[in-house]
């Protein structure tokens, strides 16, 4: 038995702590002794049956944690190593997405915490195909934020093309945003500005490299923003759970500029098409990463290229963290300690 949260039945928005009995690991599979999980908004929309309700799962994509068994066939990983639990956690492999490097579009994808057990628990089984090895180098409680906010982020500043020099315009400052500042600056080499309606995210943006606040409640923000950018970003990535940040970050690009939505909430932003034809605006979609990905990822934190605000906290006490989410008040991650 193992300790985990797990969505109400009446997919509340909110988990119940429970002991729950794992099954046997089979071929391909790996056992892993959770140490750490991250709360991320997408356990908040599974929680709440937003993408279809799944009483009884186990949550949690943001795991790290290290091997205790094997199952037959498995040659990567060994007792053990240290491994990532992400929201990517496996895909068929052979369809014309996962042969040319989208194995996240995947037709027959499966995803921690949603479609099967996540790492919000002591204890979790992965699919050790999908399962990515943490750097000695890298602490584990900052690897829980980098395996899914921060190869999301990273993966949507390379879906935007982002350049060196480039004005990338972040919109959110918040467990996303955050990283997203410190890898579009120090890895990409971007000039970034942050759009956010909260001071204390928006300080510490700053700290991590944002060249321009925007306050999203000013009158004038986008005005703003055209004008201390020299007429707008080359790349928007909106991680503002928020249909009118999408619209907002529309109107923030330059000609030829990319939004690259990242968050997922419900409704529709809104595009005029006379402008998208005429200044060549592109929209494009960014879903996770790959594991290679994740990879690169754990590396830029090793080097220290990208450092998540985290904190740790009791399991018991996720429900109270998952109110201070809803209301926006959290900056950075908090972390789960499934080592004492």
């Amino acid at each position: 038995m193992v300790k985990a949260a797990v969505v109400r039945e009446n997919s509340d928005g909110y988990v119940d702590i429970k002991d729950v009995s794992l099954r046997p690991i089979k071929p391909y599979e790996a056992l892993v002794k959770v140490e750490y999980c991250g709360l991320c908004h997408t356990d908040l929309h599974v929680a709440a049956g937003d993408f279809g309700a799944v009483p009884g799962r186990i949550i949690g994509h943001e795991g790290v944690g290290k091997v205790t068994q094997i199952g037959e066939e498995v040659t990567n990983l060994k007792v053990g190593d240290r491994v990532s639990i992400a929201w990517f956690y496996s895909a068929d492999g052979t369809c014309k997405y996962c042969v040319t490097g989208n194995e996240t579009l995947c037709r027959q994808v499966k995803n921690a915490g949603f479609s099967v057990d996540g790492a919000m628990a002591e204890a979790c089984i992965v699919d050790a195909k999908y399962a990515v090895k943490v750097p000695a180098e890298l602490d584990p409680v900052q690897a829980t934020s980098l395996t899914c906010a921060g190869v999301t982020t990273y993966k949507a500043l390379k879906e935007g093309h982002t350049k060196p020099g480039d004005w990338v315009e972040i919109v959110g400052a918040g467990g996303l945003g955050n990283l997203a500042v410190q890898l579009a600056k120090n890895v990409f080499k971007a000039r970034v500005v942050v759009t956010d309606g909260d001071p204390e995210k928006l300080a510490a943006a700053k700290e991590h490299g944002a060249d321009v606040l925007i306050n999203r409640h000013d009158d004038d923000a986008t005005e703003q923003l055209l004008a201390q950018t020299n007429g707008g970003v080359q790349v928007a990535v909106v991680t503002a759970v928020s249909s009118q940040a999408f619209t907002n970050a529309v109107k923030a690009l330059a000609p030829a500029g990319t939004l690259v939505a990242v968050a997922l909430p419900k409704g529709e932003m809104g595009l005029n098409i006379t402008s998208a034809v005429l200044d060549g605006i592109k929209v494009a979609g960014s879903l996770v990463g790959t594991r290679e990905d994740l990879r690169e990822t754990f590396l830029f934190g090793a080097e220290h290229a990208v450092e998540p605000i985290v904190r740790t906290d009791k399991l018991e006490h996720i429900n109270q963290v998952i109110d201070k989410m809803k209301a926006g008040k959290i900056v950075g991650r908090v972390v789960f300690d499934f080592t004492h």
